[in-house]
Formats: structure tokens, sequence, C-alpha cells
């Protein structure tokens, strides 16, 4: 690798000067996926009108719209994630930290059950 070759990748790719995409969680997937959304968009409404100006402005719309959608879904389904993944190692460790002792809930007494009509 040469050193301009080392310094592009150790910059990244920023989108528009301002989005470094390596770093942001969810960007890389969001832009594909609204790149994809613009040409489909952009395309169909050629297809359909055959107004060259329009189709472009239609397909900057479904690039906005698509990667604004594909980030904000990536988004919630990584704090998600990460809310499950906290709740499991507070459980983990309180897992840890009771086994053993009397406050272990593998080790109450169960409950009898209530008499029933006999």
């Amino acid at each position: 690798m040469s050193g301009e070759d080392e310094e592009t990748a150790k910059k990244g790719f920023r989108l528009l000067g301002i989005l470094d995409v390596h770093k942001v969680p969810c960007s890389r997937e969001a832009v594909l996926h609204g790149a994809g959304g613009a040409v489909v968009a952009g395309l169909l409404h050629f297809l359909a009108t055959s107004r060259v100006r329009r189709s472009y402005d239609v397909g900057f719309a479904g690039f906005m719209l698509t990667t604004l959608g594909s980030w904000f879904y990536c988004r919630m389904n990584n704090a998600k994630t990460r809310v499950q993944q906290r709740i499991i190692q507070d459980g983990i460790k309180n897992k840890i930290l009771y086994e053993g002792t009397r406050l272990d809930p593998a080790n109450q007494p169960k409950a009898e059950a209530p008499p029933g009509p006999s």
C-alpha cells in the first residue's frame, strides 16, 4: 500500500464532508439502501412519465427517504439490542452475586397450592 492509500484508509470515507461512514453505526447500510431506493424511484418515475428532471428529483427524494428510514430502523434495532444485552448482563451478575445465599431465587421455598374443592 502506498502512503496515500494508507492515509485514505485511516481517514475513512466522509459523505458530504460531515458524516464519517465507517465510524457512525448503521450509516454504511443506510447509504447503500438509499442509493438503491434512489435508482428504483427515479427509474420507475422515468418509465412512467419520461420526464428526466422530475425523475431526478423523485430519485433524490427516494434517496433521502430510504436513507433516513433505513438509518432510523437500524438505530432502533441497535438500541433494543443494547437494552436486552444490559438486562441479560445484570441478570448474570445478580445470579453470580446471589448464588448460594438465602436471597437466591432458586432456593426460595415454593408456595403451597391453596386447598381446592375436593
